[in-house]
C-alpha cells in the first residue's frame, strides 16, 4: 500500500517533491511490542515489524509510506529484545534507509528507551513524553500495510480540532476489529473493540492509525485514566484509552480510509496481503521496476541491478519465454535465485537467494530468503521462512498445504506431508504426515 502512495509523488535529485506539504514536522509513532502470538512460528526469533513480505521487511511499506509523503522523524515505540534488535540492526539511525531511497533530508529513526509500556497507547505516552512531543502525532501499528493520503488526514484532524482522530475502515466481516459509531459530523459517539456481529454499532472498523493532537499529552494524565490504567494494568489504544477519550467528552473523529489497508497480523492476512499487493502491478512499478515479463496469464518481476543480478535475471527469463519455467498470475522474484526447469510459480513471492528445484510448484505462497525447495515440492498456500530446506524427489515428494508454516532454518525429509501445521525453528523433522499440528521439538 505504501506502494500506492509512491506512484502519486515524483522524487527530484533524492527529494519528494511532497516535501513542500509541510508535513516534514510530524512526527510518527510506530508501536511494536509483544510476541506477534498470532503470527508464530514466523515470530519465535523476529519482530512481526521486520517479517520480510514481498521480500523486505513488513515496516518498511509504512517508513517508505510515509517518507515519501514528507515525515522525516520516526519513533519505534519497542518493548522486548527481539523487536528492538531487529528494528535497530535493520533500520539504525535511518541513515541507511534514506540512502538507499533517496531520500533528502534524511530520515530520523528514534527508539523508545528501556521502560516497559502497559501496551500500545502507554507507549506512545512514554514517547511523547521523553521526546517532548509538542505536535500532532501520527501513530501507525507495525503490522500494518496501508495507503493513506497522509495530507487529507491531517486536513481532516486539524479542521475538526479533534484531540484524536481515528482511521477506519468499512468492512464486511467485523470480528475481531474494533468498531465506531460515528455521527453525520463525522464525530464518534461509542467505540466497541471487537464485538459480536450482532452488537457491532457499524461496519467500520479500526485500523490502528491514530492522529493525536497535543491535547492527548495532558489527557494521558489525567486522573481518570491514570487510575484506570491502575486498576486493569495496562492502557490499549482499542480496550481502554480511545473508550475513555470518547466517554470523557473530548473530540474524537473517524476518517474513513478509502485506500488499500492490510493487518498482516496472522499466516492468512500475510497472504491475502501479498497476493493483493502482487496483482496491483502498477504499485509494484515504483520499487521493483516494470514487469520485467508479462502475456495475458502472467505478469513477473525478478529483482537486482549488478551485473551478476542482471545475468541471473535473463537466464530466468530465457526459461519462462522457452516455457522451460512455467509462470501463472503475478510472480516476484528476488535477487540471485535459481529455478530449475520444470517449475510451476503462480500467485507467489520468492525471496532472495533462493533455489527452486525442478518441476517444484508454488502457488499461492510466499518462500523466503536462501530457501531451497528440492525438485517436485508443492508449495500450495504456504509460507516458507528463511533458510529452510525441503528435501524431495520424484519418488518421494514433499507437499505443504493449506496454510503450512515453516519457521526459519528448518530442514525437512522428503515425502513428507505437511497440512494445516506449524514448524518451529531450527529443526530436522523426519520423514512423516503432519495435519493441523504444531511441531515444537524434532520429530
Amino acid at each position: 500500500m505504501l506502494l500506492l502512495v509512491i506512484c502519486l509523488v515524483d522524487v527530484v535529485d533524492g527529494v519528494s517533491m511532497v516535501d513542500v506539504c509541510g508535513l516534514d514536522d510530524l512526527w510518527v509513532v510506530i508501536p511494536v511490542g509483544g510476541r506477534a502470538s498470532r503470527l508464530l512460528p514466523l515470530t519465535v526469533e523476529t519482530s512481526k515489524a521486520c517479517l520480510r513480505l514481498l521480500n523486505r521487511p513488513l515496516v518498511e511499506f509504512s517508513l517508505v509510506s510515509l517518507v515519501f509523503q514528507g515525515v522525516r522523524n520516526v519513533v519505534f515505540g519497542v518493548k522486548g529484545y527481539v523487536n528492538y534488535r531487529n528494528l535497530c540492526d535493520c533500520f539504525g539511525s535511518g541513515i541507511g534507509f534514506s540512502a538507499y531511497y533517496g531520500v533528502e533530508p534524511r530520515l530520523h529513526i528514534k527508539y523508545q528507551h528501556d521502560v516497559v509500556d502497559l501496551g500500545s497507547a502507554d507507549s506512545a505516552r512514554i514517547n511523547l513524553e521523553y521526546f517532548d512531543l509538542n505536535g500532532d502525532v501520527f501513530v501507525v501499528q507495525g503490522d500494518n500495510v496501508f495507503d493513506v493520503d497522509l495530507r487529507g488526514l491531517m486536513d481532516f484532524h486539524r479542521g475538526r480540532d479533534a484531540a484524536l482522530t481515528i482511521v477506519l475502515r468499512e468492512v464486511d466481516n467485523v470480528e475481531g476489529f474494533g468498531v465506531a459509531d460515528i455521527g453525520v459530523d463525522g464525530r464518534i459517539k461509542r467505540f466497541v473493540e471487537k464485538p459480536s456481529p450482532n452488537n457491532a454499532p457499524s461496519n467500520l472498523a479500526n485500523t490502528g492509525l491514530y492522529v493525536m493532537s497535543p491535547r492527548v499529552r495532558q489527557i494521558f494524565k489525567d486522573a481518570e485514566l491514570e487510575q484506570l490504567v491502575k486498576e486493569r494494568g495496562r492502557l490499549d489504544f482499542g480496550y481502554d484509552f480511545i473508550p475513555y477519550v470518547i466517554e470523557a467528552g473530548y473530540p474524537v473523529y473517524g476518517y474513513t480510509l478509502k485506500g488499500s489497508w492490510f493487518d498482516v497480523g496472522t499466516p492468512a492476512n500475510y497472504l491475502a496481503a501479498m497476493k493483493s499487493l502482487l496483482h496491483r502491478g502498477f504499485l509494484l512499478q515504483h520499487v521493483f521496476g516494470e514487469c520485467v515479463y508479462s502475456d495475458e496469464d502472467c505478469c513477473v518481476w525478478v529483482q537486482g541491478e549488478s551485473s551478476h543480478s542482471v545475468l541471473c535475471r535473463e537466464r530466468i527469463l530465457a526459461q519462462i519465454r522457452q516455457k522451460k519455467i512455467h509462470v501463472k498470475g503475478a510472480v516476484l522474484i528476488g535477487r540471485h535465485c535459481q529455478i530449475d526447469d520444470g517449475a510451476f510459480l503462480s500467485d507467489c513471492c520468492i525471496d532472495n537467494f533462493t533455489y527452486i528445484g525442478k518441476n517444484a510448484v508454488v502457488k499461492g505462497s510466499a518462500v523466503m530468503d536462501r530457501a531451497v525447495i528440492g525438485e517436485y515440492t508443492e508449495v500450495l498456500d504456504s509460507i516458507v521462512g528463511r533458510y529452510v530446506t525441503i528435501c524431495s524427489s520424484k519418488q518421494c515428494p514433499t507437499k505443504l498445504f493449506d496454510l503450512t508454516v515453516i519457521a526459519d532454518d528448518v530442514t525437512i525429509e522428503e515425502g513428507s506431508i505437511f497440512s494445516g501445521s506449524k514448524v518451529y525453528p531450527h529443526q530436522t523433522v523426519k520423514k512423516g504426515v503432519f495435519t493441523n499440528q504444531i511441531l515444537l521439538a524434532p520429530v
